[in-house]
């Protein structure tokens, strides 16, 4: 899926299929956040101004790009975690093993947004040191790179909701629940400080 080309990638969210949806959108827009803070990287390295500073944007260029591509995977991850899971709820609650494969195929939707989340908080730390040591001309895109992860952060808590509110494995759901509130306390607070921040440097230059 993650080969298809910008408008039918748009044209199936726009569809009645069910993949891809908010999953495969989140993860798309967590990859455009990668790829952001990449071309911040690029715009850097090899100026003067910042030669103190790249051996350090070539690690965050490496990671970023790792991140990028885990990020494309996961569209397809969470399609591939979907289908199963459709397929369990059109089966009869009196077919034998109904609530067993439920339950699994419950699980397995979660963790594919709770992945998604863990990498958009990677990509907000990543930005936060761009932001600092990032060219001046391409600091608006770093800024635009950490909203991007914002938004993907509140995306991915929700898919994560969704199905962990319907587990019956409680100690699970609540264990998965509490690490998802956790980093989106955390990171949603953090991307929002980077944000003004570069707002408040680019206003007074």
């Amino acid at each position: 899926m993650e080969n298809n080309t910008l408008k039918n990638f748009v044209e199936e969210v726009s569809s009645k299929q069910a993949t891809p949806g908010g999953g495969g959108v989140i993860a798309y827009v967590g990859s455009l956040a990668s790829s952001l803070g990449i071309m911040v990287t690029n715009l850097t390295i090899g100026k003067k101004t910042y030669a103190k500073y790249e051996n350090e944007l070539e690690d965050i260029k490496k990671e970023l790009e790792i991140l990028k591509l885990n990020l494309l995977e996961c569209i397809n991850k969470d399609a591939e975690a979907f289908k199963p899971l459709a397929k369990a709820y059109s089966l009869s609650k009196d077919s034998e093993g109904y609530q067993e494969n439920l339950e699994k195929c419950l699980k397995d939707a979660a963790n594919s947004p709770l992945l998604i989340l863990k990498y958009a908080c990677r990509v907000i730390e990543l930005d936060e040191r761009l932001a600092i040591i990032g060219s001046k001309i391409s600091v608006s895109d770093a800024a635009t790179s950490v909203m991007l992860a914002h938004g993907v952060l509140y995306g991915a808590y929700v898919n994560i909701i969704v199905n962990t509110n319907l587990m019956k494995d409680k100690e699970y759901a609540s264990n998965m629940n509490d690490e998802a509130v956790k980093l989106l306390d955390e990171y949603s607070v953090r991307a929002l400080n980077i944000y003004d921040d570069i707002c408040k440097r680019i206003s007074n230059d």
